[in-house]
């Protein structure tokens, strides 16, 4: 008996025996790359918490390396991690995990910070969405995150005072925006000033 290919019933079996078998396929690939994604996405994580300490540039094997041996510790604060590091002449580093908005999307960030919680050791910013070569230079200008290293965090009577300004007027805490990024910089700003702040200040009750 010759098959109606023509036939509708056939034509909905055939569909969806097709669906099965590709979103099997789909899910079988899937599963067999997680565990390369899961490691793709901790070695870069990693990386850029090493860039925040200002060890960059390393490939994945170097990465690695390093992390082993500057990343002492994972703390955890009211359910927020953050790491305790130390540098090759002993001094202790905290780094801070921080997550913000930009102007199309969400931005984040690790900032190292001295042992005196008030001294910004080095900053790396990232981004989901910002605009190419505007709001974008957050993550890809290394001069412009590093304007941000020696910035006091608070001012001498005690006030928080780190930002990222259009005019820079306190040159010991502020850093002058992006030029023609306005929002994506005062997101920055406000995740700079949230974040650090509410770690810190938990960091000093304890």
């Amino acid at each position: 008996m010759k098959l109606n290919t023509n036939n509708n019933a056939y034509i909905i079996i055939y569909s969806a025996i097709l669906v099965v078998i590709v979103a099997f396929l789909l899910a079988f690939v899937y599963q067999a790359l997680k565990p390369m994604q899961d490691a793709n996405v901790a070695l870069d994580q990693k990386k850029q918490i090493l860039n925040s300490l200002n060890l960059r540039n390393l490939d994945g094997a170097e990465a690695e390396a390093m992390y082993g041996k500057v990343v002492k510790s994972e703390e955890e604060i009211d359910g927020s991690t953050y790491y305790l590091c130390e540098t090759k002449d002993g001094k202790k580093k905290y780094v801070f995990p921080l997550k913000g908005m930009g102007l199309w999307g969400g931005i984040s960030g690790y900032v190292a910070v001295d042992d005196d919680l008030n001294t910004i050791y080095g900053v790396y910013f990232n981004h989901e969405s910002e605009t190419a070569g505007l709001g974008s230079e957050i993550k890809d200008s290394q001069a412009w995150q590093e304007k941000f290293i020696g910035k006091k965090i608070y001012s001498e009577s005690g006030e928080l005072a780190v930002g990222v300004v259009k005019k820079v007027e306190n040159a010991a805490s502020e850093v002058d925006c992006i030029t023609g990024a306005t929002l994506t910089s005062n997101g920055v700003h406000d995740m700079l000033r949230n974040g650090l702040d509410g770690y810190i200040s938990k960091l000093k009750e304890e």
